[in-house]
């Protein structure tokens, strides 16, 4: 076979070398189509070869201005430049933007070295072009071709390591990419990323695990659990969910996530079904959430009903913890008493928060139903509330047993002392101690002058010795 030294400008030997690039361009199309075009007939080749990582690699943008070293950051490899500062977080991509090569082949190749006219990369990534044109062209060997391992070394991203991209990043190996507007470049590499994966993703086929049957990727769904299922089945599933109310199945349909409970987020629920169902689903889960918290009231409002939460930032005890504002109506209510708000200070009535106190003294002490009442309420407010009903209950029996109200105003008296018949100080009504009967104003006394009746005689009421407060003086020297 003729070598560099001795390849000549003969018709034999230009032959030869134009049946191995016809041959190598056929291999480069037959594995590469998408990656190689041009005209071999006239020695311009165009190869476009995207970066493909086996597996995600973590990827950051510096600035490649020179700057400070950056705290957080491990030491970069030893030939790297001047440090620079982190200007992005981390990325995980898979792919990066594809460098492009116009390459014109001389009639004498491979046993001349190609020549490289230009390389430039996607959305200039990549600011090592030259070094890595240098790179490449040493790689060339006497009658040999070169396109195909170009293309490997590039696609693969081996040549990173020889750019001196690649670093340690606090134990995990990351490429580092030196860019002017790091701000500006980062989306455009995600975009990029996203792009290419939905691409081969769309290209594929995927056998969906509820109807058993190979689907195009475009008409499946790719689940952030790596699961996929054509977009009809989950269609149907998660509608149905939806509809019933069953949103904590509307998740992965595989057993394995289905019994770890995973629910579908709402990019990937939006990407199924119906923008109503979606309104429904994300209202069904916000109420589910809210019924999780114990301080959640329901609006009293027929018409709406909405979960209300507790107000954030306020202390117990300061009255604000009751208050309650829907977000839907706007109604602004008490959580106890259920009434337009009445403001920190004043107490609810009574005749209101009767039932729930009677219904917290119901259950039995260190109960789980009285910690849920606590937590909804606040333990010292019901606590007071308990107090608060307890005295009024004492004042009612002590006002029962030891007074007695006027028959027109109602007003209660205590008599300490003297007849039965009294006058109302308030409406000045008569009336009977005793009984409580209304008397007549001109002659109150006929009725205890009246035979018969049960306060005959009663005017006064005498009570025994026994029940007086005195003791004999002999009984007190006994005692002492």
């Amino acid at each position: 076979m003729a070598s560099q030294s001795s390849i000549g400008d003969t018709a034999a030997d230009l032959a030869e070398c134009a049946v191995l690039q016809g041959e190598e361009w056929e291999v480069l199309e037959s594995i590469y189509p998408d990656c190689v075009s041009g005209d071999p007939s006239s020695g311009l080749v165009k190869l476009e070869v995207p970066i493909e990582f086996p597996e995600p690699k973590a990827i950051y943008v510096v600035s490649d201005r020179k700057e400070a070293p950056s705290a957080g950051f491990s030491s970069e490899p030893a030939g790297a430049g001047p440090s620079s500062v982190p200007a992005s977080p981390l990325l995980s991509l898979a792919t990066l933007p594809p460098i492009l090569l116009d390459v014109l082949l001389p009639a004498t190749y491979p046993y001349s070295p190609p020549i490289i006219q230009s390389l430039h990369a996607t959305h200039s990534w990549l600011p090592l072009d030259r070094k890595l044109q240098r790179m490449l062209l040493e790689t060339w060997q006497d009658g040999e071709g070169v396109l195909y391992s170009w293309i490997e070394t590039i696609r693969s991203g081996e040549f990173l390591d020889s750019l001196d991209m690649l670093c340690d990043m606090k134990g995990q190996e990351a490429i580092r990419i030196r860019h002017p507007a790091p701000h500006a470049l980062l989306p455009v590499l995600k975009a990029y990323d996203q792009s290419t994966q939905l691409t081969r993703f769309s290209q594929a086929s995927y056998e969906c695990q509820i109807c058993l049957t190979s689907i195009k990727g475009a008409r499946c769904i790719l689940l952030s659990c790596s699961h996929v299922f054509c977009r009809a089945c989950l269609e149907d599933f998660w509608g149905l969910c939806i509809t019933e109310g069953d949103i904590g199945h509307a998740g992965c349909p595989d057993p394995q996530c289905v019994k770890a409970g995973r629910e579908a987020n709402e990019e990937e629920i939006r990407r199924v079904v119906t923008e109503e169902e979606v309104q429904r689903w994300k209202w069904l889960r916000e109420k589910r959430d809210l019924e999780k918290d114990p301080s959640i009231i329901h609006c009293p409002m027929s018409f709406c009903q909405r979960p209300v939460p507790k107000p954030t930032n306020v202390d117990d005890g300061s009255g604000w913890e009751r208050l309650r504002e829907c977000p839907d109506c706007g109604y602004s209510f008490c959580a106890y008493c259920r009434r337009t708000w009445h403001g920190p200070l004043s107490d609810c009535p009574m005749s209101m928060t009767e039932s729930f106190v009677l219904e917290y003294l119901a259950l039995p002490e260190g109960s789980a139903e009285r910690e849920v009442l606590e937590r909804r309420f606040g333990r010292n407010n019901i606590r007071k509330l308990v107090m608060k009903y307890e005295e009024e209950q004492a004042n009612k029996q002590w006002l029962e047993h030891s007074t007695m109200s006027c028959p027109s105003c109602h007003v209660h008296v205590e008599k300490s002392l003297g007849c039965n018949h009294m006058t109302c100080a308030k409406c000045k009504t008569h009336f009977c101690y005793r009984c409580g009967d209304k008397l007549q104003a001109s002659n109150p006394y006929i009725h205890f002058s009246t035979p018969g009746h049960s306060c005959y005689s009663k005017l006064f009421d005498f009570q025994s010795i026994e029940d007086d407060e005195w003791q004999p003086v002999e009984a007190i020297e006994l005692e002492l």
